[in-house]
């Protein structure tokens, strides 16, 4: 993977948990890079694969790149794991998934 297009790359623990806090607050651990967000999605790479969440008016609350830890506020719709993430730009998750 080239390391030059993803600054939000860090090193984490192996251990992944999700807590979802009345669908507002998502904290996250393990989280190893932050691939793209914006206000209705993020893509994440996790100790346990990558992970979508989506939602509306979605914000990254924290980041602490060396533990690995993020959190994400706004209204979550959706969390899912997909099995491998292809690349290129903003692309829906469904394209995403099927490339």
């Amino acid at each position: 993977m080239d390391e030059t297009n993803n600054p939000l790359r860090f090193e984490t623990n192996p251990y992944h948990n999700v807590i979802l806090k009345d669908r507002k607050v998502l904290e996250l651990t393990g989280v190893k890079q932050i691939d793209s967000f914006d206000a209705n999605e993020f893509l994440l790479e996790t100790a346990q694969g990558w992970m979508v969440v989506q939602g509306k008016e979605l914000v990254l609350g924290k980041l602490d790149t060396e533990r690995g830890d993020v959190i994400i506020k706004g209204l979550i719709e959706s969390i899912s794991y997909i099995s491998s993430k292809k690349s290129g730009g903003k692309d829906s998750v469904l394209s995403k998934i099927f490339k």
